[in-house]
């Protein structure tokens, strides 16, 4: 399977009362392929909101995972624009070119933006060095990342609820 050139399928998730961005670093092929953010079961991101916001994300459908996102103020993108990827590694990534992320910036009184994995957090601070006081890496959610279960993955988590209230 060779490298192909692959634009980021989904908009940015966000409104007017946005206080925290959320960004990964490219959608999975099963995300793609369900034409929604972290819908590989084996993602613990929605699993991670529940506990957090004590909601049902992981079982609602992506206008559900909309609303609620809005509800409590998250914004989700990823760093990624368009990128050639062969199948859903991160390490993969080649041919980059970054997301803009101004107009989310601009629209909404983010407060702080939080990168799930290192990649994401490697590669923002790469395109935006500016923004680096405004920004926090989190573990992944990615069943890659098995070094976090999912208990370790809430507690780390939790640190976004200080921006939310």
């Amino acid at each position: 399977m060779k490298n192909r050139t692959i634009k980021q399928p989904f908009l940015p998730i966000y409104d007017q009362n946005s206080k925290i961005l959320i960004l990964g670093s490219f959608p999975s092929v099963i995300s793609r392929k369900n034409k929604f953010y972290y819908t590989n079961p084996q993602n613990r991101f929605w699993k991670v909101l529940d506990f957090l916001f004590n909601e049902s994300f992981y079982d609602s459908d992506s206008h559900q995972k909309t609303l609620l996102l809005k509800q409590y103020g998250i914004a989700l993108f990823d760093v990624v624009m368009t990128c050639q990827i062969t199948g859903s590694s991160d390490k993969d990534l080649k041919k980059i070119v970054f997301a803009d992320i101004y107009p989310i910036l601009n629209e909404a009184p983010i407060r702080q933006i939080f990168l799930n994995g290192k990649t994401a957090y490697d590669l923002f601070l790469k395109k935006y060095p500016e923004l680096k006081n405004q920004c926090q890496y989190l573990p992944s959610t990615s069943s890659a990342n098995a070094q976090y279960r999912l208990e370790d993955l809430i507690e780390k988590w939790k640190i976004m609820n200080d921006y939310l209230n």
